[in-house]
Formats: C-alpha cells, structure tokens, sequence
C-alpha cells in the first residue's frame, strides 16, 4: 500500500515538472514586457519581495534627522536618480517613456507612495533594487546615508513642511527628445 502511494506521488510530481517545463518551453508564459502579468505571476513577486523585506530590511530608526534641509536633500537626490521611472508630484501625468516601457511599471510615487512602508524597507528596496523589475540596487552609486535620506523624503513626501513642499512641486518631469513620428513603412 506504501509503495503505491509513494508511487502516485512520484508519478504527480514528475508530471508536474513536465507540464511546468512544456508551459515554459512552448511559450505559454509572455515575456514581453507590454504583456499584463498574471494574477500567480503579481502573487508570488508579491509575496517573495514581502517576505525578503521582513526578513532582511533594517529594523532600526532611520538615522537621518527629519528636519527641512534633510528632506531638501532627499528631493534633490530624488530628482537626480528617480523621477525618470517614479515621476514628480503629479503622478502619472510625469510618467517618462522609459516608465511607461518598463515591466512591471513603476509605482508613480506621487500617486501611489510609499509613506506606509517602514523606513526599512524602503531603504533596502534603494540599496538593493528589486529582482524581475527595472528597479537596480544603488549602492555603487549612492551612500547609505544619501540611502537613508531618499528613504526618509520618501516617508514624508505625503505631509512636507511648506518648504520641501515647493520644491518636491517643482521637480520636472524626466525630459526626452520628442519622438520622430512613425509611418506604417518604418514598422
């Protein structure tokens, strides 16, 4: 009795692992970065990012100060590195071309912020950037304290002092040459 069950086991598995392998190799799956993801696709990048930040982002109090010359620093390093995928204030009207390509798109973070997230996790989603998205680590570029400043802007960035305010306002939107015009002949 064993023996079969141990049996019917292998035989599901293997099974499983052909299907999985046939889905894969016949190109059942898109990978084009204009497809929609699937619902067990959102789910499991969902859950791995949740489940790596709980288990590695920083538990500690930012040690940057929130005070306005640290949030002034913030949207400056934010205008410099990020508004060509997140935008400016005004959400998705200040999405680039770059933004509207990539797979999955960036959060908008005027719109669709991030100020309910631990300091934490934002700093390690900047430090270590997110796999299966277009978002790379910056530590080779930015400081962990520039790391710590973005992350505590990004806190913030939905109740600034007056201030900050004007200048998270007056960031441009990412500028790009203006596309040439497409004919059917050049497609």
């Amino acid at each position: 009795m064993w023996r079969g069950f141990v049996l019917g086991i292998i035989v599901t598995l293997v099974v499983f692992a052909g299907a999985g392998y046939a889905v894969l190799r016949t190109g059942a799956i898109p990978a084009n970065a204009d497809a929609k993801p699937g619902g067990l696709e959102r789910y499991v990048a969902r859950t791995s990012l949740r489940a790596t930040l709980n288990k590695e982002a920083p538990k500690t109090a930012n040690p940057v100060a929130l005070n306005d010359a640290n949030l002034l620093a913030g949207i400056k390093l934010y205008a410099d590195h990020c508004v060509v995928c997140h935008g400016n204030a005004t959400g998705d009207r200040s999405a680039s071309p770059i933004a509207k390509g990539e797979y999955p798109a960036p959060p908008q973070l005027g719109k669709d912020g991030v100020e309910d997230d631990p300091q934490g996790w934002t700093y390690w989603k900047i430090d270590h950037g997110i796999r299966w998205t277009g978002m790379p680590s910056w530590k080779d570029v930015l400081s962990p304290k520039e790391m710590w400043t973005l992350a505590l802007f990004l806190k913030h960035m939905d109740k600034l002092p007056p201030g900050p305010e004007a200048a998270w306002k007056q960031v441009p939107s990412a500028s790009f040459p203006a596309p040439s015009p497409r004919t059917s002949a050049a497609r």
